[in-house]
């Protein structure tokens, strides 16, 4: 487990007595013990580890029994659709097409998206030698995938849609048709089909795309990740190969997304249905377990239970992770390299990348601490009040 950690000493995941309530100035060498700034960056104990993770994993059981169990039910409603004109004519030839293997079945989509992402966290390793990057970056990515699948298996089930190859699975039998229902009585429901049952259920639940769901939210998580590690969207000008990575995996999504209307299972809308649910579920889980997800300055800052990251300009301490990066461009990776960022609006005198200690978590840092060089935060006045109470600025 070395790689993953150069800290030997753990800290309790679960509390914040566990941190310095003390903050280190930017010019000092952190600290290594376990109440330095390093501490939060320390691999904890199995036990620890445990006890800040139980209820996340419950929550994921739950979540993939509940996706599973209507993944597994027949369809909800009971959709209508039309076969043929009074002439003959198939009313809708866009779902006539014929049922073919998938190009990249629903299993291999799945793991492509949560174990190539999985493989680069690891491999980054070598370099951020990071337990809570690599904790909560597939924390972060099970998060993703887990709600983005639930999410789509529910719209899928009370929503759905007739997929390209819904005619040549339902095999109605066109000469024995009764009178249908509708204007001109052309419409029928399922009770004409005479195809396999389970192609049946299948074939009536198009929307969303699940593959494209799982891919999108797992490369675009992946995608997120590289960024920030490697700085893209940075202060500095990166080489063109990182500007590649981070967008190899968007691509490799929008394949996966994209020969779901080569071999005719999906729809073009299905298809942009499930990348907006994975990319809004990749976005939420990142942000969830990350400090930003473009702000360059903390993005690649893993977020630690039950103590918060205090934000703004000055020296970055981050308690540990200020290495936390894979690339080492323009000083990126060392506390001197990095040590000053702000943007418009930021409190310049505020360490920057601080994960708040006990001390400050009581109340002191927040009315006239002593931040960054020894000097005292602007104190925050009542301008005037109701009876609601002071409003401060």
């Amino acid at each position: 487990m070395g790689l993953f950690t150069r800290r030997a000493a753990p800290i309790d995941a679960n509390t914040t007595t566990s941190t310095a309530s003390r903050r280190e100035r930017h010019h000092r060498e952190p600290k290594t013990s376990s109440r330095g700034p390093h501490a939060w960056n320390s691999r904890p104990t199995f036990g620890q580890w445990i006890k800040a993770t139980a209820l996340d994993i419950v929550s994921m059981a739950v979540m993939g029994a509940i996706g599973l169990g209507v993944y597994m039910a027949d369809p909800a409603p009971s959709r209508s659709f039309p076969i043929n004109f009074q002439d003959g004519e198939i009313v809708y030839p866009q779902f006539a097409y014929p049922l073919r293997n998938e190009i990249i079945p629903i299993w291999a989509a799945a793991l492509m998206a949560s174990l190539i992402p999985i493989l680069v966290f690891l491999i980054c390793q070598i370099r951020v030698r990071s337990f809570w990057d690599v904790n909560n970056a597939t924390i972060g990515l099970l998060y993703a995938l887990i709600t983005a699948a639930v999410f789509q298996v529910f719209v899928k089930w009370l929503i759905g849609g007739l997929r390209p190859h819904f005619l040549a699975v339902c095999a109605p039998a066109i000469d024995t048709l009764p009178l249908g229902t509708g204007y001109h009585q052309i419409m029928y429901d399922r009770s004409i089909c005479t195809g396999d049952k389970k192609q049946i259920n299948d074939s009536l639940e198009s929307m969303p795309s699940g593959h494209t769901t799982a891919a999108f939210a797992g490369f675009v998580f992946l995608s997120l990740y590289l960024n920030a590690k490697l700085k893209v969207f940075s202060n500095y000008h990166p080489a063109m190969w990182k500007l590649i990575a981070i967008y190899a995996p968007v691509l490799g999504a929008c394949l996966i997304g994209g020969s779901l209307s080569i071999d005719e299972f999906h729809n073009w809308y299905d298809i942009l249905a499930g990348a907006v649910i994975g990319t809004v579920m990749a976005f939420s889980a990142y942000r969830m377990v990350y400090a930003s997800i473009w702000d360059f300055r903390f993005n690649h800052v893993p977020l630690v239970r039950h103590a918060p990251f205090v934000y703004g300009a000055g020296p970055a301490e981050e308690h540990g992770f200020c290495d936390a990066v894979f690339t080492r461009k323009a000083g990126w990776g060392t506390l001197e390299g990095s040590a000053w960022g702000g943007a418009p609006g930021d409190a310049a005198e505020g360490a920057r990348g601080t994960v708040m200690g006990q001390g400050a978590a009581n109340g002191r840092g927040s009315h006239g601490a002593v931040l960054g060089h020894g000097r005292r935060s602007i104190e925050r006045k009542p301008v005037s009040g109701s009876r609601y109470g002071e409003h401060v600025v």
